[in-house]
């Protein structure tokens, strides 16, 4: 059998629309799929918040600042780093400010959500190295979910290849969000077949949210070293990814801005991880509604936090030993109590309380 013959047949294909119309309501699968993975990373963030002592729905607190945050840097991030396209001799300043078609950067939004996060945080009394951590794996899950908004835009693609899985790409009209068509009104496809990176990556991103909530089980990381972890993972797979797109990017000494950018993030947060020591933080909501910051061990936060650069440290209580002394884990089973009230018995009753993508 001629396998040749058969490469054609085994390719990804691509839609060829990707805007439909409820009424005079233009419905993005672009933002659809943002919607999908922030509803998403908010339900994982929600499960870990929750089996740390949070108030039922805290998460919905924080997002309200978080998510319109993240999403303004991210496009503050897109804006930056590809600037041609708004502010170059063809380009259109105004489309700047038109996040509908497409165009956010991961580490812009990283840096806004932060901030939000951190807003929020301080209204509510929860630390930002808590939310962090609760957010970790949900992130990645947020971006696997987001990558497909770049599938059904037909945009960011790798370089050509024979592989079988090769991704078919049509001609695109991004006013109309819908592929080119020739005088009988078929599709027009570029020739060839293409690296699916935004496959590529979405599937690293859900591996990496896998990773990191095994490991933040095995070893209850606190004060923010699980989403620097995090970090670390996603800027190793973003790297190779990165390597193989074919748009055009900036370059400096060759390589495009983006991979720079995950050396040095990657560097950072390596440098965090290792530095930075204390045990995994919980919340206490007593009767009057105020959140109390403690540790596994009872302790509260600032007593039981340190650094290495301090010299002063509080063990980190053993994994091995430690699950009968700890309120439950990521991975362990939840009590009707703690499922409903959200907080370690003896408390009181809790108050209720992110086109195209870098």
């Amino acid at each position: 059998m001629n396998l040749a013959a058969l490469t054609p047949l085994a390719e990804i294909p691509s839609p060829t629309q990707s805007v439909w119309h409820l009424g005079p309501v233009p419905i993005r699968a672009y933002a659809l799929c943002i919607v999908l993975g922030i509803v998403a990373a908010c339900a994982v963030t929600e499960i870990r918040m929750r089996r740390r002592g949070a108030p039922e729905w805290a998460v919905l607190d924080i997002a309200v600042w978080a998510v319109p945050f993240g999403i303004v840097g991210a496009r503050i991030y897109h804006v930056i780093t590809s600037p041609d396209a708004y502010f170059g001799a063809n380009g259109d300043p105004l489309a700047a400010f038109q996040i509908w078609r497409g165009g956010l950067g991961i580490w812009g939004g990283v840096a806004g959500g932060a901030l939000g996060a951190w807003i929020a945080g301080r209204r509510m009394g929860i630390p930002l190295g808590f939310i962090a951590d609760a957010l970790a794996p949900g992130l990645p899950l947020a971006q696997a979910i987001g990558r497909w908004g770049n599938w059904f835009n037909n945009e960011l693609f790798g370089r050509q290849t024979s592989l079988p899985w090769g991704l078919k790409i049509y001609s695109w009209d991004g006013e109309k969000g819908a592929a080119q068509t020739d005088l009988a009104g078929h599709p027009i496809a570029q020739p060839g077949l293409y690296h699916p990176t935004f496959l590529y990556e979405s599937l690293w991103d859900i591996g990496v949210a896998i990773l990191v909530w095994q490991l933040d089980k095995r070893y209850r990381f606190g004060r923010g070293r699980a989403f620097a972890l995090y970090v670390m993972a996603y800027t190793v797979g973003r790297f190779w990814v990165e390597a193989m797109r074919d748009d055009e990017a900036h370059h400096i000494l060759g390589m495009r801005v983006n991979n720079w950018m995950s050396i040095i993030v990657f560097v950072g947060a390596l440098i965090y991880f290792l530095r930075v020591r204390g045990p995994q933080q919980r919340l206490v909501v007593t009767d009057s509604g105020e959140i109390q910051v403690t540790t596994a061990d009872g302790l509260p936060a600032a007593a039981g936090a340190s650094t290495a650069a301090t010299g002063s440290s509080t063990a980190e209580p053993d994994p091995e030993t430690a699950d009968a002394a700890e309120p439950p884990g990521d991975g362990d089973p939840v009590t009707p109590a703690e499922e409903g009230d959200g907080v370690t018995a003896g408390n009181g009753p809790a108050s209720a309380s992110a086109g195209e993508t870098h």
